[in-house]
């Protein structure tokens, strides 16, 4: 069966690209299938664990319910390109620090909402850091650890500004 597609172009991790979407692919299938990057998971399909999660025009959404042919003209940051250049940002660098994952499966959507929640809130309290992060789910529970890693990041920021 023929699916009629869509040439889409937008930015993807700094770089211009274009790609064919068939209409019902989500920005998980888009990521992994046209471009290789699988550090955006599909795991509940429903947009209720974050392990898909991808900054669109600056603002997190949940990959799997996010429609391919959205991102038409947007700019889209991925894990992949969450690095500080060459080295790892100061979340990732706390992350590591603060052993704030198990399996790593759901890292990649906590990191980019910490980086979200930290560009927004430079020194968030517990409860705040809980709120915003309440739509992201480690199965493994390494949740002090990864309230510990967004506090440490936030001090890491706060220092070299």
């Amino acid at each position: 069966m023929n699916t009629v597609q869509r040439t889409i172009r937008f930015t993807l991790n700094g770089e211009a690209v274009s790609a064919d979407v068939p209409p019902h692919w989500n920005l998980v299938e888009l990521l992994q299938n046209r471009f290789a990057l699988f550090g955006a998971r599909e795991s509940c399909g429903q947009g209720l664990c974050g392990c898909c999660t991808v900054l669109v025009n600056g603002t997190a959404v949940t990959g799997c319910l996010y429609l391919a042919a959205l991102v038409d003209g947007a700019e889209v940051v991925t894990i992949e390109r969450a690095a500080d250049g060459d080295g790892l940002d100061a979340v990732q660098k706390a992350f590591i620090e603060c052993g704030a994952f198990q399996c790593g499966f759901c890292t990649p959507g906590f990191i980019l909402m910490t980086r979200q929640l930290l560009d927004e809130k430079p020194d968030p309290t517990e409860d705040e850091i809980r709120h915003y992060l309440s739509g992201n789910l480690c199965r493994c529970g390494a949740y002090p650890e990864i309230i510990e890693a967004v506090r440490r990041a936030a001090r890491m920021r706060k220092s070299t500004s």
